[in-house]
């Protein structure tokens, strides 16, 4: 089975976090926390700098690394490093994704996540 590797942001401000609805693909209306495929040479905190920056056109500074989730859907087992990240400047635009949305504590279930963001949830309540 193939392996993809990608990263996520946990996108936090105050006791808010960022999640995303997905606008196409296999997984299209699913909510998960913005991030993408890492490039060959780049590390993970390069390529989520990189991929929010093509995603929402915004910058952020990445933080604490909240965990590695592997999870295996049926046609790829996807290993996913997971960071804390803050914008540091820019306007939040949609670039790819249907709608997005700052979720309270309370709110994280309230979304239907994609399976592998859903393991993040538990780690991301201890957290807020």
């Amino acid at each position: 089975m193939k392996t993809v590797k990608v990263v996520a942001a946990i996108m936090r401000s105050g006791d808010r976090v960022f999640a995303t609805q997905r606008g196409y693909g296999e997984f299209k209306d699913g909510w998960e926390f913005p991030g993408g495929k890492v490039e060959h040479g780049e590390t993970p905190e390069d390529a989520l700098i990189r991929e929010i920056k093509e995603e929402l056109d915004v910058e952020i500074s990445v933080g604490e690394r909240l965990g590695c989730i592997e999870y295996d859907y049926p046609s790829f087992h996807l290993s996913m490093d997971c960071f804390w990240a803050r914008i540091r400047s820019g306007d939040l635009l949609l670039k790819e994704h249907e709608a997005a949305r700052w979720l309270s504590r309370e709110e994280l279930d309230s979304v239907d996540w994609l399976p592998a963001d859903l393991e993040l949830i538990e780690k991301i309540k201890a957290d807020l």
